[in-house]
């Protein structure tokens, strides 16, 4: 019992230190021009970087300073030809919930 446990505590450990390194080798490879997601899910294009943040333009002219640390993943090309498909959503609008009152 002890053994399987302690292979399965291995395995998630490299499991995370492997997903770990792919996020800085991320941080560590952006430039000026790439277009990130961020982790709150803002999209925007890089336009400066120090050492802990990142500057990007999410609209024309408008620019916000965030920590490297926020950018979850770059956008390829490949991300931007594909088209987005309608939402398939079980919510409703607040006008038709049963506890809206005018």
């Amino acid at each position: 019992m002890m053994i399987v446990l302690g292979a399965f505590m291995f395995f998630a450990s490299r499991r995370q230190k492997k997903a770990m390194q792919a996020t800085i080798d991320l941080h560590n490879s952006l430039q000026i021009g790439d277009k990130v997601h961020t982790t709150s899910g803002l999209v925007g294009t890089i336009v400066g970087i120090t050492d802990d943040d990142v500057e990007l333009e999410i609209a024309p002219g408008v620019v916000t300073t965030w920590m490297k640390l926020a950018v979850r993943d770059r956008i390829t090309e490949d991300d931007d030809d594909v088209t987005p498909e309608e939402p398939q959503s079980g919510a409703t609008e607040l006008s038709d919930s049963p506890n809206y009152k005018d």
